[in-house]
């Protein structure tokens, strides 16, 4: 899955060991998985931190959790320490953070993601436009958030439904409806005012 160097896991066994007793290790995971915004970050674990579904994986010197969300985006992951004169640099390479990784059996956050990036975004682009996931919440609502064009554009409602939502229902087994959580009181940068 993911690949720590050797460097690597002298450098955060050294940040772990200056840490209190209540951290269990260090937990990888990946925000905005399989979409342009992905990021992957390496963060302190506390027992508050670990789900259920987490991969833990002991390394020699510590435990590593990963987030099972992250763990297909993970693979070919490198983490590297490279010390040089002001001390050193970790660094996180993934290549497949961004890679849209799809199936009937991906979380129905990555499923609304691929389509809202791969159909949705493509097309209010035209515009200055595009719309991010927020959350998924109760029985299957997306809340989404629009942004650039679509932020107080006076068509907003049209787009939502007739495009967005019919695009997402069609497509996103699981999604029941969407809303749309924008302030489109800022209408500076609206396509349509």
């Amino acid at each position: 899955m993911i690949t720590i160097t050797e460097p690597a896991i002298d450098y955060l066994a050294g940040l772990l060991d200056k840490q209190d007793g209540e951290v269990l290790g260090i937990r990888i995971f990946i925000n905005d998985p399989g979409t342009p915004r992905a990021e992957t970050c390496i963060a302190y674990c506390r027992e508050e931190d670990v789900r259920e579904d987490d991969v833990k994986v002991g390394f020699v010197k510590f435990d590593a959790f990963f987030e099972k969300r992250s763990e297909a985006f993970l693979e070919d992951a490198v983490v590297d320490y490279d010390q040089d004169k002001m001390g050193g640099q970790l660094t996180i390479k993934a290549p497949n953070s961004k890679m849209p990784r799809v199936n009937d059996d991906s979380p129905i956050e990555d499923r609304i993601n691929y389509v809202l990036y791969n159909e949705v975004n493509p097309a209010l682009a035209a515009h200055g436009g595009e719309v991010s996931l927020i959350e998924v919440v109760e029985e299957g609502v997306a809340v989404l958030q629009f942004g650039g064009g679509c932020q107080g554009c006076g068509m907003v409602d049209a787009t939502l439904k007739d495009g967005v939502e019919k695009t997402l229902l069609e497509q996103v087994v699981g999604l029941n409806s969407v809303r749309d959580v924008t302030d489109h009181t800022d209408r500076s940068n609206a396509y349509f005012k």
